[in-house]
């Protein structure tokens, strides 16, 4: 049967190939969910496969079998992370890279029938993403090995279904090796499921491919790509409609081909279009378009795809930088990993789009998916967001956990993710590598590593750069500037190397740089270099044209990647796991919205209890509250960080003076303030004018318990959630910050509570229990909606104050 982009799987010298096909989620019209179909007529089924799931932590001898008793194991729902439920391992071997949370091997089984009206289709299973070296079964018949953790994968079902009948799908999932990261992978099926059903004659999955060649104000190119397939057993006479469709779902161009396509062929279609008077995707304005493919067959509609794409132009400038639709653009850009703190891997939609949404007020405006490709969810999030994108395939290359797989699969999973992705218009380079070991290769084995992977996305997918992150490594040799390395790459990424980067400009005057990693503090300190920067890196980006954009390392806190016990993560980031924003956000906040006045207050204490994490990355201890009956009568350090041109500072309603931003650096203006309790107060001003004020109250004795959540009406679809914040506060309302209590959560009703976390990455309370104690006043619930509409019902209670009930509506 031809099914699409495919290879052969061969599970550890199994004799037993199977074509597999590495294949992720394309956008889709839905038909029916396949428990409901009835007409043999359907042109296609994307069923979501997320539940119903059966889960045991071990390894299983027969456990592939159908008729094996899982009658004892856990129901559990994908996305799935199991290490995240497990209990903190001090003993762990290398476990600071794993969040000292174990890994294993566990074993998913799944029971599903297949109406036998759908007998004469195509059936295929896809997994966005297994964490990792996965076994996958259909009734006992092994379909495929997978090894790497971060792109999707599916398999062929068709030849082993049973129509009207039972059938299992079993998943071994072998993390036994871990940690198999430098930071928090999770264990499982931690990404969605899909079932997919077609007719014999079908686009093939990641079939369609739309790129923009010729951009105008009164017209754009478009150019489609469409890969079709005929499984049937005769030839067919096919025609291929195209048609764009507007963001208010007008047609705004189509085409249509005919050709006769003979049984067993599969080939590439090519049409092009013009649309007329384009509307751009931006940042600001982020339109998308809808590619419409529909095959017929004699006038009778056989499948029907959707692909959102953006007409946007994308170039690069030595000299001037980055340039989107011709504005000359500065990337404010963040990494990030794919763990959202409590939920680990397993992270639903909605947990990414309130990240997103938070990241894009904060200004920031791009995102580098570091180090492997993110959901295709998550992109299709920056899509509609209006983020800029940078979709990295690897972490190491041959000097990593990767190693071993590399020979044999790099380019099944740098295609996979050059395919699944090409269209998202949000995605404006490609990244095939991360501080890889053979940039300081002397052989020129590294550099014609390089070259063959760079070489295979210009085949590939020409229509974006491709760039490597390097790391500072030995800075007195540097020897990726000599070795040829840097030379075969499109963009060369400075990972912490804000010192070299008006030298290397001279050097290299044609090279595209930018800072594809950046401490967010001005101290860092690059391994033997005793540099240290007396201003923040991002000067270095605003004070140079050719450098493009800056990504923080990293934008949010992160499980793993630890500087040792008891913190379980990475805590020097301007957000934090529960996407609390820290008071050393502020620096960027003004800087990255500087036509936004605004004024923070920060107060310096080095013995606030707070994770310093590694040295290199570490900010001095801020916190922006006014509670400290420990300084009464003595004088303490306040910041104000403002984007506005003066500051003037009251406590108790009497003025310290105004003060000029511009005779300070970072944008900080430090003040010695004699501490009082009450109220302390930041107003800011250009020209004379009060344009932002920020202010800060001494709390009281807890008083209540207060519920804050993002959403009260969520989706009874099992999937949606609320993040609800807890917040202790004295009877004025301020956020009391030195009396942390233990909180009790009790969630009833149409919905659950899938993790609890208060920011600090040193706790030992467990994510997925029913307590967390505050940190600094503050605790993060998330609620996930179940699959009936109804009532959900939380409620939070600690000793000595009254318990408070939140009521969440499931619709």
């Amino acid at each position: 049967m031809i099914i699409g982009e495919f290879h052969l799987a061969n599970k550890k010298q199994d004799n037993k190939q199977m074509k597999t096909i590495l294949i992720g989620l394309i956008f889709f019209v839905l038909s029916p969910v396949l428990k409901a179909q009835k007409s043999s007529d359907s042109i296609r089924i994307n069923e979501n496969f997320d539940f119903d799931w059966k889960f045991k932590l071990g390894d299983f001898k027969d456990a592939s079998s159908p008729g094996f008793n899982d009658s004892d194991w856990r129901s559990v729902q994908l996305p799935h992370d199991w290490s995240v439920e497990m209990d903190f391992d001090q003993s762990m071997p290398r476990g600071a890279s794993m969040g000292f949370m174990p890994g294993g091997i566990g074993w998913y089984r799944k029971s599903f029938v297949v109406p036998v009206e759908l007998k004469d289709k195509n059936i295929f299973v896809l997994f966005d993403g297994v964490y990792h070296q996965s076994d996958v079964y259909l009734n006992g018949k092994h379909l495929g090995f997978h090894p790497y953790g971060y792109i999707g994968f599916g398999y062929d079902l068709t030849p082993y279904i049973k129509p009207g009948q039972k059938n299992v799908i079993a998943v071994r999932v072998d993390h036994s090796n871990a940690p198999s990261s430098r930071w928090y992978s999770g264990s499982g099926i931690y990404r969605h499921v899909w079932l997919k059903v077609t007719n014999p004659v079908y686009v093939a999955n990641w079939g369609t491919y739309v790129t923009t060649p010729k951009i105008s104000k009164e017209a754009a190119e478009v150019k489609i790509t469409t890969t079709i397939a005929n499984s049937g057993i005769s030839d067919k006479n096919v025609t291929l409609e195209s048609e764009i469709l507007s963001d208010k779902g007008e047609v705004v161009a189509k085409t249509a081909s005919t050709t006769m396509m003979p049984k067993g062929m599969m080939s590439d279609w090519v049409q092009s279009v013009s649309v007329a008077h384009p509307l751009l995707w931006s940042v600001r304005r982020p339109t998308l378009y809808r590619l419409v493919s529909s095959i017929k067959i004699e006038g009778q509609l056989t499948d029907r795809v959707e692909t959102p794409f953006g007409i946007r132009d994308v170039r690069y400038d030595p000299q001037k930088g980055f340039f989107l639709n011709g504005e000359n653009i500065k990337m404010k850009g963040v990494n990030l990993h794919q763990d959202a703190g409590s939920l680990g891997t397993a992270v639903p939609d909605r947990s990414y789009e309130r990240r997103l949404e938070i990241l894009k007020e904060y200004g920031c405006n791009a995102i580098r998916c570091s180090h492997n490709p993110p959901s295709p969810e998550f992109l299709a999030l920056c899509d509609k967001m209006g983020f800029l994108v940078i979709d990295e395939a690897f972490d190491k290359w041959k000097s990593g956990y990767y190693g071993a797989y590399f020979d044999q699969w790099w380019q099944k999973d740098l295609g996979a993710m050059l395919r699944r992705d090409r269209n998202h218009p949000s995605i404006v380079m490609w990244s095939v590598g991360n501080e890889v070991g053979e940039q300081g290769d002397t052989t020129g084995v590294g550099t014609s590593r390089a070259r063959m992977l760079v070489d295979y996305v210009h085949k590939t997918e020409p229509s974006r750069k491709v760039m490597v992150a390097i790391a500072p490594g030995n800075v007195s040799k540097r020897l990726y500037n000599t070795n040829g390395f840097n030379d075969v790459l499109d963009i060369v990424g400075y990972n912490y190397q804000e010192p070299w980067y008006t030298g290397d400009k001279k050097t290299f005057p044609d090279r595209l740089i930018f800072g594809s990693e950046v401490f967010p503090y001005y101290h860092g300190r690059i391994g033997s270099l005793r540099d240290y920067f007396p201003k923040n890196p991002w000067y270095d980006v605003a004070g140079n044209d050719f450098i493009f954009g800056q990504f923080l390392w990293a934008g949010v806190d992160y499980l793993g990647e630890s500087s040792g016990w008891p913190s379980k993560g990475w805590p020097t980031s301007p957000f934090d796991a529960c996407m609390f924003e820290k008071s050393r956000a502020a620096f960027h906040r003004a800087v990255w919205k500087e036509n936004e006045p605004m004024v923070n207050i920060a107060v310096a204490d080095q013995s606030l209890n707070i994770d310093p994490g590694k040295d290199h990355w570490s900010w001095p201890h801020l916190i922006s509250h006014w509670t400290f009956p420990q300084y009464t009568g003595h004088v303490i350090e306040v910041q104000t960080i403002t984007n506005c041109q003066q500051v003037e500072l009251w406590v108790n309603g009497a003025s310290l003076g105004r003060r000029n931003t511009a005779d300070f650096t970072n944008n900080t203006i430090v003040w010695h303030v004699p501490y009082k309790t009450g109220k302390i107060e930041a107003k800011g001003y250009n020209k004379e004018a009060e344009v932002a004020g920020f202010e800060l109250s001494t709390a009281g004795q807890p008083s209540k318990i207060v519920l804050s959540p993002d959403r009260v009406i969520v989706h009874s679809d099992g999937q949606d959630l609320s993040h609800v914040t807890v917040k202790l506060v004295d009877e004025k309302g301020v956020i009391v910050p030195n009396d942390d209590r233990q909180l009790t959560f009790e969630v009833t009703g149409s919905g659950r509570l899938i993790g609890l976390d208060n920011g600090d990455l040193r706790s030992n309370e467990a994510f997925k229990g029913n307590k967390r104690t505050t940190s600094f006043g503050k605790a993060l619930a998330v609620i996930q909606s179940l699959r009936q509409q109804g009532d959900i019902t939380l409620k939070v209670s600690t000793k000595g104050l009254p318990a408070v009930v939140l009521t969440i509506k499931s619709k």
